[in-house]
């Protein structure tokens, strides 16, 4: 028999689990939760209330920063956790831009007038202008 390992089995290593793994999983998990909870319910008649929402404002921001814009420290974090960093930031992306209103599941199509078109060989500047004219 044929003694292989298929290639979407993760190996022995990848299956272990260490604590230090589970740890950057879950600060992945708290920066979405930051990212995309909802706002706290408070009474926005208090002072102190309207505080707490603005500061809940800045983590949403800063945690979805993290995630679009994050650099090496984006990575790193995947990496200890053992997460694919393109992967992952182009989900959050896509969730950013539905929560912003918009439908990333559409896949954007030109209209044909936006083709590229095609130019006759050989004729350049006037002359061109002067054949396509004559064409139409």
């Amino acid at each position: 028999m044929a003694n292989h390992i298929q290639k979407h089995e993760p190996s022995r290593a990848d299956r272990i689990i260490s604590p230090e793994k589970d740890l950057w999983v879950a600060v992945l998990s708290r920066a979405l939760l930051d990212a995309f909870g909802e706002p706290p319910n408070l009474n926005l008649k208090f002072k102190m209330n309207r505080t707490h929402v603005m500061y809940f404002k800045y983590n949403r921001d800063q945690a979805r920063h993290f995630f679009l814009e994050g650099g090496h420290h984006f990575r790193e974090v995947c990496e200890m956790a053992g997460r694919d960093h393109t992967y992952v930031k182009e989900k959050v992306r896509k969730l950013v831009l539905r929560a912003n209103g918009w439908n990333v599941d559409v896949p954007v199509k030109f209209p044909s007038k936006y083709r590229k078109r095609k130019k006759q060989k050989g004729l350049t500047g006037n002359s061109y202008y002067a054949a396509k004219k004559t064409n139409e």
